[in-house]
């Protein structure tokens, strides 16, 4: 059997500091990616799934040679992808100053 060492005052005031700052400055989240995944997708299927729907109506009222829907479709993944992009940089330039 090893005998015990008392800890010294140096000792017990490094790990009281070490388990602070962990407290102070938690480390990312793993759940934080599945809510990006989840923040992206929803801003790129939001308008693409509302350019169909708008492309659809148009196409009933106002019949052209090109399809509307196909047309919106396309125009509502290059507005959701604007979104996105637009988005994660705000979010990196949050955890930079955070």
């Amino acid at each position: 059997m090893t005998p015990r060492r008392d800890k010294s005052t140096d000792d017990i005031a490094r790990q009281a500091r070490r388990m602070k700052s962990r407290r102070e400055h938690p480390g990312p989240s793993p759940l934080r990616g599945i809510g990006t995944f989840g923040m992206i997708g929803w801003s790129i299927a939001v308008p693409t799934v509302g350019g169909a729907f708008l492309g659809l109506w148009l196409d009933r009222i106002l019949p052209q040679e090109f399809n509307w829907t196909i047309a919106l479709i396309l125009g509502g993944v290059v507005v959701g992808i604007f979104i996105s992009i637009a988005w994660i940089n705000k979010e990196g330039r949050t955890d930079d100053t955070d």
